[in-house]
């Protein structure tokens, strides 16, 4: 039977997903309001924009990918470690567990029945998540990254590239600015809570940073099509 993923790999994936629409939010936004700004025509700014989200697309993937491995190879050469460390030196490693509780403010005698309990149960759990802080049971898997940032970012995409194209010429650069502020605060918003962070703070950062790259590009591209 397939084991079902914990909490955690859910929670790693959704960010995958999170981060990768707001990478196609900003990313296309960026693309397309500069081009707009040079005054290009509707089907130029078509062409650049869907050239980003797809170029972009297969970045994040690929991206995500790398860096969940990255991370995995380095968690499992930490319980490699780990297991060579209770071979060599069990009572070390109890030691050190008990000392993490007793910093913690926990009586001598409840630390030591605790560590007593964990150590019995599973050692290795538990000598990993006090040294590395992780659970070596959960591994986020890199293709449910990937697929979920290559989903993700194209459907961030959609939106500053149909507003910057449905809207008319007069108008497509306010309206383009204010739905992708609009996608910011709800991305932010997603991303605070996956990160246990402040929303309030998340939000702004995320909107000031889009706002600022869309500011950026606008000005370039207005500055190149003069």
């Amino acid at each position: 039977m397939q084991q079902k993923k914990s909490l955690a790999q859910k929670v790693n994936v959704m960010r995958a997903a999170v981060m990768g629409a707001n990478d196609g939010i900003l990313s296309v936004a960026g693309i397309v309001i500069g081009v707009a700004g040079a005054n290009a025509s509707s089907y130029g700014v078509f062409i650049s924009g869907l050239a980003g989200m797809l170029a972009g697309t297969v970045s994040m993937a690929m991206g995500e990918y790398v860096s969940v491995n990255t991370q995995k190879d380095a968690q499992k050469k930490a319980v490699i470690e780990q297991k060579s460390a209770l071979r060599l030196d069990y009572q070390g490693e109890f030691n050190y567990v008990k000392q993490r509780y007793l910093k913690q403010g926990i009586k001598e005698e409840l630390a030591e029945k605790a560590t007593r309990e964990m150590m019995e149960h599973d050692p290795l759990v538990t000598t990993v998540r006090e040294h590395y802080g992780f659970n070596p049971q959960e591994f986020t898997n890199p293709y449910a990254a990937a697929l979920a940032s290559m989903i993700a970012f194209p459907l961030g995409s959609i939106l500053p590239l149909v507003a910057i194209l449905v809207f008319s010429s007069e108008t497509r650069i306010a309206a383009t600015f204010i739905a992708v502020v609009l996608a910011l605060m709800i991305t932010g918003y997603g991303a605070a809570v996956l990160g246990g962070s402040n929303p309030k703070r998340g939000i702004l950062r995320n909107v000031l940073s889009g706002m600022l790259t869309m500011l950026v590009t606008y000005g370039i591209g207005t500055l190149i099509g003069r």
